[in-house]
C-alpha cells in the first residue's frame, strides 16, 4: 500500500467552523441551498490535504447531492479529475440513520436505495459500498434490548439480500462497525461475520470504534481479515463507556474520544502489518469526526503514515 490509495471520508468536513456557520443543521441546509458553491469548496479542502480520493456519506455529502452541484454524474468526475481525486467508496448511511431495519416497507426502500447507490458507484469504476448497522437501544430501555441469534439473525438476512442486489452492479457491500450499534463490539462483529454470507456480505472496520468498544482493533480485524475490502483508519484516546443512553446525540458524545493518528491507542504499526500480509490492497479511509481544522488535521495524519508507518513496513 502507498499514500495513493489513502482517501477522507467527508463527515472529516462537517465542522460548522469551517463553513463559518452555527451548527451542523446549518451545515447542512448550506450545502441543500448551495450545492455548487459547497461541493466546489469541499474538493478544493479534500485536494488540499493530500488525500487521493473520498468516501461518500450522509447529506449534505451524499451521491444524490453531487448531482444536485454538478448536474451529472459524468460532470462530477470531471471535478475530481481537475483535482486528482477519485471517488474511492460510497457510505449508505440510511440504514444505520433511520433504524427500524425490520420494518419490511423500509427494508424495500433501503434495497431500492442501495441499488440506486451502487449503480452510480459503478459508474466510477467504484467497487465498494460501505453501511452502518442501526444503533443499539439504551441498556436499561424496557423491554431489555438483548442482541440475541434471533435479532441478528434477521437483520443479517438483510444484510445478504442488500449485498446480492449491489453485487448485481459489481459492488461489495462492506460492514462498518460503529460504536454502540449493533456491530461494534468484538462479540457482535464475530456474530454478524459468523450469520452474513461471504459471497455477497464484507467487511470495512474502523480501527477506533473497535477501540471505543473496548477490544483491540488488529484482534478483532484479524479473524475476519479475508473479508476486508476497505478499511476506516482513525485514532481514539480509548475506549468508551457502554452502558450510556443512546440517542440523537450519541455521535456527538464519541468525539471526544477520537484523535490524529498517531495520538492515540491503535496500535499502527500491528495494524498495517496484519493487512500487508493478508495482501489488502484496496482503499484506506482516514476520517476524522467533524474536526475544525479538517485539511490540518487530515495533512498531519497523512504525514504521520508517511513518516513513521509507510518507510518501516513498506
Amino acid at each position: 500500500m502507498s499514500q495513493n490509495a489513502f482517501a477522507i471520508d467527508l463527515i472529516t468536513f462537517f465542522h460548522p467552523s469551517y463553513w463559518g456557520v452555527e451548527d451542523e443543521a446549518a451545515v447542512i441546509a448550506l450545502g441543500h441551498a448551495s450545492p455548487r458553491a459547497f461541493w466546489d469548496r469541499l474538493l478544493d479542502g479534500v485536494a488540499q490535504s493530500g488525500a487521493k480520493g473520498i468516501e461518500l456519506t450522509f447529506s449534505p455529502f451524499g451521491w444524490r447531492d453531487t448531482l444536485a452541484a454538478y448536474g451529472s454524474a459524468e460532470a462530477f468526475r470531471a471535478q475530481l479529475d481537475q483535482r486528482g481525486l477519485q471517488l474511492a467508496t460510497g457510505f449508505f448511511a440510511d440504514v444505520a440513520v433511520q433504524g427500524d431495519l425490520l420494518n419490511p416497507e423500509r427494508q424495500a426502500a433501503h434495497l431500492a436505495e442501495g441499488e440506486a447507490y451502487a449503480a452510480y458507484l459503478a459508474s466510477f469504476g467504484g467497487e465498494v459500498m460501505v453501511m452502518g448497522l442501526p444503533m443499539r437501544q439504551s441498556w436499561n430501555s424496557t423491554p431489555a434490548p438483548i442482541l440475541g441469534l434471533n435479532e441478528a439473525s434477521a437483520m443479517a438476512d438483510f444484510c445478504n439480500r442488500l449485498g446480492a442486489v449491489t453485487l448485481r452492479h459489481g459492488v461489495k457491500l462492506a460492514l462498518h462497525t460503529e460504536a454502540h450499534s449493533v456491530f461494534s463490539l468484538a462479540r457482535d462483529i464475530d456474530l454478524f461475520m459468523l450469520l452474513t454470507d461471504p459471497v455477497f456480505v464484507n467487511f470495512c472496520p474502523d480501527s477506533a470504534h473497535i477501540l471505543l468498544g473496548g477490544a483491540d482493533p488488529v484482534d478483532v480485524v484479524s479473524r475476519h481479515v479475508e473479508r476486508v475490502v476497505a478499511t476506516h483508519w482513525k485514532d481514539a484516546t480509548g475506549p468508551a463507556p457502554i452502558r450510556v443512553p443512546i440517542d440523537h446525540l450519541i455521535h456527538t458524545q464519541h468525539r471526544p474520544f477520537f484523535c490524529a493518528l498517531g495520538q492515540g491507542k491503535v496500535d499502527w504499526p500491528r495494524w498495517r502489518a496484519m493487512l500487508e500480509r493478508a495482501g489488502f490492497a484496496g482503499w484506506n479511509i482516514v476520517e476524522i469526526d467533524a474536526t475544525a481544522n479538517p485539511v490540518g488535521e487530515v495533512q498531519a495524519s497523512l504525514a504521520f503514515l508517511d513518516a513513521e508507518i509507510i518507510p518501516v513496513l513498506g
